[in-house]
């Protein structure tokens, strides 16, 4: 399985296209992506083939984890669009797989080892199966944690500028009192005596 795991920065308006190969038809590609921090954590895709026919698309998702055919060969588009945002930088993980290993045949002899093996080999294919689940698993929790730490991040900048803030109105409030107490006791001031 030949497989590309990559994080990359995609700017506010911008489309990045990323790019397969698929080496003969009925093959399986496997596409995986994640926005890990920016905005609300959405943006656009597509899938074209070859041909430039449109696979599979998306508009303003947070993750996706999907499996193709391909059934032409050449050369597969994963393109990634930011053109909800218009400020704002989003950091997507995605990982492309493509499947191009061929399975051994089973020997057509009974009682030979290759029956055995074959057993062992399709034990292997499911705990293969099972490692990948893991790891798409793993992969999940990893992007909740980064949106989760983003979002934490950003309520604490709010609560430091609220108390910032909290704090000049307090001082600005001490300040008035005082200027207006001050009035009360000076000459221009008993003009507004009560």
């Amino acid at each position: 399985v030949n497989a590309v795991a990559l994080t990359t920065p995609i700017a506010a308006n911008e489309r990045l296209c990323f790019f397969a190969d698929v080496d003969k038809a009925g093959e399986k590609i496997g596409f995986y992506y994640a926005v890990q921090s920016g905005g609300s954590f959405e943006i656009s895709f597509d899938i074209k083939d070859p041909n430039d026919k449109i696979l599979l698309d998306g508009q303003s998702e947070r993750q996706g984890d999907y499996v193709l055919t391909a059934n032409t060969v050449g050369e597969y588009a994963f393109c990634f669009t930011n053109e909800e945002s218009t400020v704002t930088q989003k950091l997507v993980d995605f990982d492309i797989m493509v499947e191009n290993e061929p399975r051994r045949e089973a020997s057509a002899r009974p009682g030979q080892i290759a029956d055995h093996t074959s057993e062992l080999e399709e034990s292997i294919v499911r705990l293969n199966g099972m490692l990948h689940s893991i790891k798409r698993t793993q992969r999940y929790f990893h992007t909740r944690e980064n949106r989760g730490f983003s979002i934490v991040k950003s309520t604490q900048i709010k609560i430091l500028w609220f108390g910032v803030l909290e704090s000049l109105a307090i001082v600005g409030m001490a300040i008035g009192q005082v200027y207006i107490l001050q009035t009360f006791f000076t000459r221009t001031g008993r003009l507004y005596k009560v």
